[in-house]
């Protein structure tokens, strides 16, 4: 009776919802395992749980009267986890058909996110056989009853919810050693955490989890900054996204793509939540493709009208550029403004502020949320259409692996039209309650460290070419408060990789990823980090890797999964969206993946030469100018030759490399002499797209010009 009426209170006052029961296996030998949010974490599962259990736990929680009061009520094991032989007692009750529930963790957060995973519960599983049932428990930590820091605001009694996964396994590693069997164990305990702690995010729009984000931190949450150094709160920047959104929808339908050519500044980030938020679509166009490359970015999404602003285009000089542009309706915020009239005035104070929800009532997750643009490195840009699903699961994901919270501080200088600026530094620090200072360019290589430092910036994402001239410029000190540089959109260059350790004691970690999935494949962690590789799998991923005639070692990956765009615009068929086949995108690169999940990147299946009737990665080539010229840049691309195929032309600002260096550094790597380059040319700089990625267009033309 004292249980059920204890159990009735605590549905009352935590309005616990219990989910996912069908998943609840009829096995004898059951693992349940948990995230550990806060005290309330053992007794809620004991509580609601409909599941006879025993439940482990630290030999100091009996300490405490309550605890004591409360696991007098449930089968319990007290273990010391500094001693060998605690597991064996857990292995003992497993091989008794006891279900017993551990978590993995072994402490509750800190930071908000999953913490370290100890391999002992998994090596457990993996030598009884058990069946493992995860359980996500979410609201939690908001409570008094959590250890994350002071300033994380909390609920005196928050809605908690209890989410219950499908069952798994951990099957016995393959390794020499029990050591490395345990070690192989954990890892894989590890990836069920992570992907349990994915897998159970609700749905929701980019619009709903402002909102979201917005009831969980406060209104008055000061967050973003841009160069105007005026931090601006939720509060702010609602008001900002509800106007801006009514001015957009002035000019277009429900529905309606709107090309968006706006700068890295707040206000951007503000009308992409606001045409979000009344249903429009924006097609972040890349102001540095030129003329062209705008134009045909608006053909492919059959975009007809295209919001802007004067001072931008002004400032950034693209006056003419925009000038050159055609059937387009181009739309001046400047102009716009004396639009907004009292009517606007009213529905924004009275109705869309107070009862923001509302606006976006019966919108869908699944429905488009932007269109992104390909870079145009290998042609004309493809239009990237992406759900709310895809960019805030990819979110999700990211989030599942790396601990990122409300007290880091974001740096970003990626473009907004780039999928790596929009997702990782546009969307995920407002939605997660970090804060982000928004910086209108990557290139100003002396003046990012010193905004760094001066606004104690934690989080940094850049391409290796960006993150090296950072270091260059950057005194030793900048990067003090720095936690996280990530490093996408090209290889990183192992010169790069070495100056940021040596010069700032900061180690970089390289991800990989696609436009078309929003953007992160794969990415190291501070869990998980494997130098010269890209990372693992984000969780929720499928793969497979298809065979390429003449390369043994990886193949051709595809992928799968909740963050993989809804299809693609092609400029042929404007307009007409052409989805994966089967939910399956071909990346277009060629990786290996190692027993423990890495990813390698050995190159695109495009940046392969055929010399002599053997496939030669041009990575490979890059790779070996970098080792013989360390201080300089190089990049290859091929010409045809009507005999041997095709010839690998390197272009490289070092003008005393010779073939005889590229040779030695061959031999020193036990690479082909086929990747030594037969024709080398010095230029000043190479190519450069807006996004920081080496133009290979123009330099495949260039060298078929060299001929």
């Amino acid at each position: 009776m004292l249980l059920s009426f204890t159990r009735a209170i605590t549905r009352l006052l935590f309005r616990i919802e219990l989910s996912g029961q069908q998943h609840i296996p009829a096995a004898e030998k059951l693992l349940i395992i948990s995230n550990h949010e806060s005290f309330l974490d053992g007794f809620l599962l004991g509580l609601f749980l409909p599941i006879r259990t025993t439940f482990v736990v630290h030999t100091t929680v009996l300490d405490n009267w309550f605890f004591r009061w409360v696991l007098s009520y449930v089968p319990h094991l007290a273990v010391d986890t500094n001693s060998p032989l605690a597991m064996k007692k857990v292995i003992r009750l497993l091989e008794a058909g006891e279900s017993v529930m551990i978590f993995p963790e072994g402490r509750i957060t800190l930071t908000g996110s999953l913490m370290k995973v100890y391999d002992g519960p998994a090596f457990v599983a993996a030598k009884t056989g058990a069946t493992i049932l995860p359980v996500r428990i979410r609201g939690a930590a908001k409570s008094w009853f959590s250890r994350l820091e002071r300033d994380f605001p909390r609920q005196l009694f928050p809605k908690i919810s209890l989410h219950i996964l499908p069952a798994t396994a951990i099957p016995m590693p393959e390794a020499p050693s029990a050591k490395q069997r345990r070690r192989l164990a954990g890892e894989k305990m590890q990836g069920i955490m992570q992907h349990m702690m994915f897998a159970s995010e609700p749905s929701n729009t980019l619009y709903g989890a402002l909102l979201d984000a917005m009831n969980t931190y406060g209104r008055k949450r000061k967050l973003v900054e841009d160069m105007q150094q005026v931090e601006e709160d939720y509060s702010t920047i609602l008001k900002k996204s509800l106007a801006l959104g009514r001015i957009a929808s002035k000019v277009s339908e429900q529905g309606e793509t709107i090309g968006v050519l706006m700068p890295n500044v707040t206000n951007t980030v503000c009308l992409i939540f606001g045409m979000s938020a009344l249903g429009r679509i924006p097609a972040m166009l890349n102001y540095t493709a030129g003329a062209s490359g705008m134009q045909n970015a608006c053909i492919a999404a059959n975009i007809t009208t295209v919001i802007t602003s004067r001072k931008f285009l002004e400032t950034a000089k693209l006056v003419d550029t925009v000038e050159k542009l055609h059937n387009l309706k181009l739309v001046y915020l400047e102009d716009m403004r004396s639009t907004f009239s009292l009517t606007d005035k009213l529905w924004l104070m009275l109705y869309a502020l107070r009862f923001p929800r509302r606006i976006a009532l019966g919108h869908n997750p699944d429905a488009p949320a932007v269109v992104l643009f390909t870079s145009g490195s290998e042609g004309k840009p493809k239009g990237v259409v992406h759900s709310h699903r895809s960019i805030l699961a990819n979110i999700a994901q990211i989030r599942a692996v790396i601990d990122f919270s409300h007290r880091d501080k974001f740096m970003m200088a990626l473009p907004l039209f780039h999928a790596f600026g929009f997702t990782c530094g546009g969307i995920m620090p407002l939605v997660s309650g970090s804060k982000v200072f928004i910086y209108p360019s990557p290139l100003h290589y002396r003046v990012i460290p010193e905004v760094i430092y001066d606004r104690g910036c934690t989080v940094l994402f850049g391409t290796s070419t960006f993150l090296g001239n950072y270091a260059k410029f950057a005194h030793p000190y900048d990067f003090y408060k720095m936690r996280y540089v990530v490093a996408g959109a090209e290889k990183l260059s192992n010169e790069v990789r070495k100056t940021w350790m040596d010069k700032f004691g900061i180690r970089i970690l390289e991800g990989y990823g696609a436009t078309e999935c929003a953007p992160v494949l794969a990415v190291n962690t501070a869990m998980a980090q494997q130098a010269g590789s890209v990372g693992m799998l984000l969780p929720g991923l499928e793969h497979q890797l298809d065979k390429v005639p003449g390369i043994d070692n990886g193949g051709l990956l595809k992928v799968k999964g909740p963050n993989v765009m809804l299809g693609y615009y092609f400029y042929d068929t404007p307009g007409q969206l052409v989805a994966p086949q089967d939910g399956w995108y071909d990346t277009g690169d060629i990786v290996s993946v190692d027993t423990r999940g890495f990813v390698t990147i050995q190159g695109r299946v495009k940046r392969f030469a055929k010399v002599a009737g053997e496939m030669v990665s041009l990575e490979t080539v890059e790779m070996l100018a970098q080792h013989a010229s360390p201080d300089y840049q190089h990049a290859a691309t091929t010409q045809t030759d009507t005999q041997r195929g095709e010839n690998i032309v390197l272009y490289t600002t070092d003008a005393a490399l010779a073939r005889d260096a590229l040779a030695h550094a061959a031999r020193h790597a036990g690479s082909s002499e086929l990747a030594v380059a037969r024709k080398i040319i010095v230029i000043k700089a190479l190519p450069l797209l807006g996004t920081g990625k080496i133009d290979y267009v123009t330099l495949k033309q260039m060298a078929e010009n060299e001929r």
